[in-house]
């Protein structure tokens, strides 16, 4: 539904107009309704993880919600980056910010929660105290060196605060079981950082289909659903 209502928004140029957000991601624009199409259908990726999380839950014996609300968070991130990537537009680029720190805001509010043993009111607070501190943030232009905006600095340490608490929370003997699936969430969305610098760099092509910064898309994707497996390994043995 989100796909066909960002479609539709696309077509009917709701969005506004191409002002080259996210023109600095490489990719050259092309002519048409898609204006980088490698990075904008890039992101069913998130889509597919999101779904995929969505149908396992199925096979948890509680907390399906919890595990509902993760797999939306993550559809709404393909939907939400494809539509700066399709129009180049500030709204676009809005929308591609906002599902970013919902989803950093949700990790980290979840880490905090368990950290702290506390419950679902606690976790409502935190995710959205996250989000107003990103937006906060966010809204403070000013560049920053490696990861270009306020905006991306604060995501990024809301994931580092996350897998910070992941490991205090290991080192006290819990979250042991399928703690593989969290190491390798870190490793595949540490490598996607790394894409994500060079296809800015030497790796950048922008009349390629191949694009550096889809690779970021594809592997974030994988790093979400590698990131459910961890959570959902922790409910399975509780």
């Amino acid at each position: 539904m989100s796909c066909g209502l960002l479609a539709f928004a696309i077509g009917k140029g709701w969005l506004g107009a191409d002002v080259g957000r996210g023109a600095n991601f490489c990719e050259a624009a092309r002519q048409g309704l898609v204006r980088q199409p490698a990075n904008t259908f890039s992101n069913t990726g998130f889509v597919l993880a999101g779904l995929l999380i969505a149908w396992h839950a199925g096979t948890l014996p509680a907390r399906r919600g919890l595990a509902t609300a993760f797999a939306c968070l993550v559809v709404l991130l393909g939907p939400g980056s494809a539509a700066m990537h399709a129009t180049q537009s500030s709204a676009g680029g809005h929308l591609d910010m906002a599902s970013m720190y919902v989803v950093a805001s949700a990790i980290a509010a979840y880490a905090a929660t368990r950290w702290l043993r506390r419950g679902v009111a606690f976790l409502a607070f935190a995710f959205g105290g996250g989000v107003v501190l990103c937006e906060v943030v966010g809204a403070w232009r000013v560049p920053v060196p490696v990861v270009m905006t306020t905006g991306n600095a604060v995501f990024g340490l809301l994931l580092l605060a996350a897998v910070t608490l992941e490991v205090l929370i290991m080192r006290r003997g819990e979250a042991l079981a399928g703690r593989v699936f969290g190491f390798a969430s870190v490793a595949t969305i540490l490598t996607a950082f790394v894409i994500w610098n060079a296809a800015r760099a030497w790796l950048c092509d922008p009349h390629s289909l191949l694009q550096g910064h889809a690779v970021w898309h594809l592997l974030g994707a994988v790093s979400a659903y590698l990131l459910y497996r961890y959570y959902a390994g922790q409910e399975l043995s509780s």
